[in-house]
């Protein structure tokens, strides 16, 4: 049983309950024995083109049904496929495409002109790929990678540097669930045949690509949205009569506002898993006197392929209490640890950086020996770099985050690759990047900037200049000047001083 991967997820319900609806996508619907065709026909296609097995296969698109067929005839093939954010700039999308060197780029066709004309990879429009696949021979190659091979390879921005590309097997995507029978997994986290998933969440994250695969992987049915509008969200649960869906406080807010919510019957909805950043209580007693369903907070990265740690429904009360600050307990088969700076276990209540072993961890980050042996040790324990405490009954609170990473709408932007972007502006002598509250988003970007002697540059102008260099989302949304930062004795920026200054 456990060493089931991931094409064998389509092919067993294929089999089983082949006329079950797996995707919804618009007007469009998609079985299991369809899907599991077009899988075939994908790996054929690929395959057929010139693909080996391990070679990485590039989506640059939005949400859609085609990612999911296109991932399960990768894994068929035997490749690896690397959703690629569509959100980024193009030298951001340039240099992921040069780390992974794909074969072939499936992109949309507002994206293609992001792509390189005279690269080595084959480009294929998401416009043209239905009539390729369906060219294609539809018997099953079963040329699928081993259980610990990468079929999954998703770009996590660093604190310095570029994105480092985490490689998730077949055993990082399906082992926590294989090897824990269904009685023992926490009820907010159990699914089955009958749940209705929304996957709103962008696919180049782990949740959405993850929270599409759990769907798939209990024979479930996923309503594929192109991208996320929190604005949309009552009119997809009540439609599609959404069983499981997750979000961000930002969008919950916006749900719990709605004109028509109130008269709403959500009788439907179990579970709505939140990420990202707690709820302000006011907004969690007016989502469950609303809603009337589970509540559970999720703890997980991307080198974990997700979810490692919740808070469940039974923790969540409407008076608020002390478990509410943390992100709960491990699942199970998860473990967790907290070290101190020589990587030793401390107490509880006692704070150091969070360590996690799970059989979901990556296998290591692409082409980055030295930066996997930074965060995965011989005994399998990753070091998240967010830092935390445990207290005397298992439950996880973070206190801080080691790596400065500010969480804005549920993007997470590093403070390193924001003031790069500055740093090459002529004006900029020094400049520093934190997050500060924001009602809308959790965070919003900030840059504190010293200018350069002489000149006086303008905040618009310093924004669309970081904009030109990086995803929109991680540009400053303000910029305040000063003449000098506070740093260490080592020079190091004090970017918590900065941080406690504004809030």
């Amino acid at each position: 049983m456990d060493s089931i991967r991931l094409a064998d997820l389509v092919r067993h319900h294929a089999q089983m309950t082949p006329d079950a609806v797996a995707l919804v996508f618009e007007d469009r619907e998609t079985r299991f024995a369809t899907l599991d065709r077009q899988a075939n026909q994908i790996a054929n296609g690929l395959i057929a083109a010139g693909l080996h097995p391990g070679d990485r296969i590039a989506f640059l698109g939005k949400n859609s049904d085609l990612y999911f067929a296109l991932w399960l005839g990768a894994a068929k093939a035997g490749a690896v496929l690397v959703p690629v954010n569509w959100r980024l700039a193009p030298p951001e999308v340039a240099y992921i495409l040069s780390d992974c060197a794909p074969r072939f780029v499936i992109a949309d066709p507002a994206f293609v002109d992001r792509l390189e004309p005279a690269a080595a990879y084959v480009i294929l429009s998401t416009d043209d790929a239905p009539a390729w696949r369906d060219a294609q021979d539809d018997a099953d190659p079963r040329q699928d990678a081993g259980y610990d091979d990468p079929v999954l390879q998703l770009y996590t921005s660093g604190t310095t540097g570029h994105p480092k590309g985490a490689m998730l097997s077949n055993r990082s995507l399906l082992a926590l669930r294989q090897q824990t029978p269904d009685a023992l997994m926490p009820t907010w986290n159990r699914w089955s045949a009958d749940d209705v998933a929304l996957v709103a969440m962008p696919v180049f994250h782990i949740s959405g690509s993850g929270w599409g695969l759990w769907s798939l992987q209990h024979g479930g049915k996923a309503v594929v949205v192109r991208e996320f509008d929190p604005h949309q969200l009552f009119d997809l649960l009540t439609r599609h009569r959404i069983t499981k869906i997750m979000m961000v406080p930002t969008a919950m807010k916006i749900l719990c506002d709605h004109p028509g919510a109130a008269d709403a019957d959500f009788s439907f909805l179990h579970t709505i898993c939140y990420g990202g950043s707690a709820i302000p209580l006011d907004l969690m007693r007016q989502a469950i006197a609303l809603f009337g369903c589970g509540f559970a907070q999720m703890y997980g990265m991307t080198e974990t392929a997700g979810t490692v740690v919740g808070l469940p429904p039974e923790d969540h009360d409407p008076q608020g209490n002390v478990r509410m600050r943390s992100v709960g307990i491990p699942l199970p088969g998860v473990s967790v640890r907290v070290l101190d700076e020589a990587g030793q276990e401390v107490i509880p209540g006692a704070i150091g950086e969070i360590a996690i072993r799970s059989p979901s961890t990556m296998t290591g980050y692409f082409n980055r020996p030295d930066a996997t042996a930074e965060t995965l040790d011989a005994q399998g324990w990753l070091r998240t770099g967010d830092a935390g405490y445990l207290d005397a009954d298992g439950y996880l609170y973070l206190a801080d985050r080691i790596k400065d990473m500010i969480i804005t709408g549920g993007e997470n932007v590093y403070p390193a690759e924001v003031e790069n972007a500055l740093y090459s502006h002529p004006h900029v002598a020094d400049v520093a990047v934190i997050g500060v509250p924001d009602a809308k988003w959790g965070e919003a970007v900030k840059a504190i900037v010293v200018p350069v002697e002489g000149a006086s540059p303008e905040p618009a102008a310093l924004i669309a200049w970081a904009r030109d260099r990086i995803a929109a989302y991680k540009a400053p949304k303000t910029i305040d000047f000063r003449d000098s930062l506070p740093r260490n004795p080592s020079g190091k920026i004090l970017r918590r001083v900065l941080r406690e200054e504004y809030r």
